[in-house]
């Protein structure tokens, strides 16, 4: 599974372009407000196969993020894309970005209610899609790495999450005592937003049960995996990015294997 993974990701959409790759709109609701993502998945199998809930950065359910949920779907997924913010808010500049995911961070307990409802809204879709609902996990880019890390602290039942270019930091670091995913976080040596919360995390980590792995780019900045990104502290790493995916891939092929004995 990680050998093809990659090979889909990396190998001028070699993979993708011969499959059947599905996105639907899903809607959900949490108090009163619609959230809106995308479910993504080849079609071309009626195989189950594991589910992803991702978490795109702080712009959203946009293209791009589509667009990259397809290069890791591939044949080996179905990614539900979460919506983080309510239905027709997409930021579309920096500034926009900025202010739509200050409140998250400044709630935490509503960052983690609403990445909560995500994860519910993917196992849901067991019931239209090819999802094997015992192997579940979730991965987020920058603000979405950040999500899905208070996924982990809330105690979600997941195999496995996986953090690119995440903000490390939490509100209460007593919720690591929670976690029962294998977490997998991956950050670049350089990236000035986010390294400087790498001791207290660790320490978190430390202090929790979880089997955890926190890895460091060399070279790498932040945004390693966003291929649009190019300046100077946020700019995509083609091979940062190719070491990290090849990472995840490994990371939930054990979480699921060990997902199957309990």
């Amino acid at each position: 599974m990680a050998g093809f993974l990659v090979a889909c990701v990396f190998c001028a959409f070699s993979g993708v372009a011969d499959a059947k790759m599905r996105v639907r709109d899903v809607q959900w609701q949490l108090e009163g407000r619609t959230y809106q993502g995308a479910l993504v998945y080849d079609d071309a199998s009626t195989s189950r196969r594991p589910g992803l809930l991702m978490i795109p950065n702080w712009y959203g359910v946009t293209s791009g993020a589509l667009a990259k949920a397809k290069r890791i779907a591939g044949r080996d997924y179905v990614i539900l894309v979460g919506d983080m913010y309510g239905k027709g808010r997409r930021p579309a500049d920096t500034a926009q970005a900025r202010s739509a995911v200050r409140p998250l961070y400044g709630d935490r307990a509503e960052m983690r209610k609403r990445v909560s409802k995500a994860l519910q809204v993917l196992r849901a879709q067991a019931s239209s899609a090819p999802i094997d609902r015992k192997r579940l996990a979730a991965i987020g880019f920058c603000f979405g790495g950040s999500a899905v890390l208070d996924l982990a602290r809330s105690g979600a039942d997941i195999a496995a999450v996986v953090s690119f270019h995440g903000g490390l930091s939490t509100g209460d670091p007593t919720l690591a005592k929670n976690i029962r995913a294998h977490v997998l976080v991956m950050n670049g040596a350089d990236d000035k937003g986010t390294m400087g919360e790498a001791d207290a995390f660790m320490d978190e980590m430390r202090g929790s049960p979880a089997d955890w792995q926190f890895v460091v780019l060399g070279h790498a900045v932040h945004c390693f995996t966003e291929t649009d990104e190019h300046a100077p502290g946020c700019r995509y790493d083609a091979r940062a990015a190719r070491r990290s995916y090849r990472l995840m891939a490994h990371w939930l092929d054990d979480a699921f294997a060990g997902a199957d004995g309990r």
